[in-house]
């Protein structure tokens, strides 16, 4: 901490004068942030429109009440879809994660130079989009349903399990690595021996995590087209078949709600 002089004694300051001038000025900069997208949203918003806000809600609940229960009978396939596509994907982008995080990171890549970058390159650049416009992308190249959705799931799911992974590399055990080094082992022995057992109880956490975040992804996919539960719930909303909607939308609770169970169980079974 910085030191001051006050009646001819030295007194302790948290910062200096020009750390509390920059951190008054950040604040200032953060806050003109603010105001300036306030402002910028409010002028191209229709105020106007939310004096029946309310009534809108009420009359929609009031359509959406009571649920339209025999139409569960024709949710299991989309159900089993949803379940499916978040599944495969987590297994196919794990499959696919696991080598790129070991080229990510510091202590196991080949090149920190040139090959590293690469890996690093992948991890960001498919972390750095939503699942929704991946699905969007597929829907136009592959064609709509089950195989767009499962294909942007483990796409997206790539760069969050490889990041995990690779930190978690990074953060071994070296005595144990340079013990079964000293034995004469070779570079895969180690690999199997000196850093898979370390990082597996952080594999198996990061693969459930990443399944209950799919489960919830998968649900909104078919909105683009891309299959599952989704894909129900937009044709419901097209004709503005109200019940078939908020049972559709009760499916999807329970089926997250599920979801966040089992990942809770495994976890602490893990853990």
């Amino acid at each position: 901490m910085p030191m001051s002089e006050k009646n001819g004694q030295k007194v302790w300051q948290v910062r200096t004068t020009n750390a509390q001038l920059i951190r008054w000025g950040a604040w200032l900069v953060g806050l003109a942030a603010f105001l300036y997208s306030w402002k910028e949203i409010s002028d191209n918003t229709l105020w106007f429109m939310m004096d029946n806000v309310g009534e809108v809600v009420a009359d929609i609940a009031g359509r959406a009440t009571p649920p339209a229960w025999s139409f569960i009978t024709e949710l299991g396939r989309p159900v089993w879809d949803t379940l499916a596509i978040a599944t495969l994907g987590t297994i196919f982008a794990l499959i696919m994660a696991v080598p790129v995080a070991f080229l990510a990171a510091r202590n196991t890549t080949p090149s920190r130079i040139f090959v590293r970058p690469i890996a690093l390159l992948v991890i960001v650049s498919t972390r750095s989009v939503n699942s929704l416009i991946w699905a969007l992308l597929l829907v136009s190249i592959v064609g709509p349903g089950v195989l767009a959705g499962l294909i942007a799931i483990s796409i997206r799911s790539i760069g969050f399990c490889a990041k995990l992974l690779y930190e978690a590399i990074e953060e071994i055990n070296v005595v144990q690595v340079e013990a079964i080094k000293a034995t004469g082992a070779s570079p895969m022995q180690v690999m199997v021996y000196g850093i898979v057992p370390q990082i597996m109880p952080a594999f198996a956490g990061i693969a459930v995590f990443r399944w209950d975040i799919n489960i919830r992804e998968s649900t909104v996919l078919g909105l683009v087209g891309a299959g599952g539960i989704g894909l129900a719930l937009q044709s419901s909303l097209n004709v503005l078949a109200w019940p078939k909607v908020s049972l559709i939308l009760l499916v999807i609770l329970v089926a997250v709600v599920i979801g966040e169970w089992v990942s809770a169980k495994v976890r602490g079974a893990i853990i």
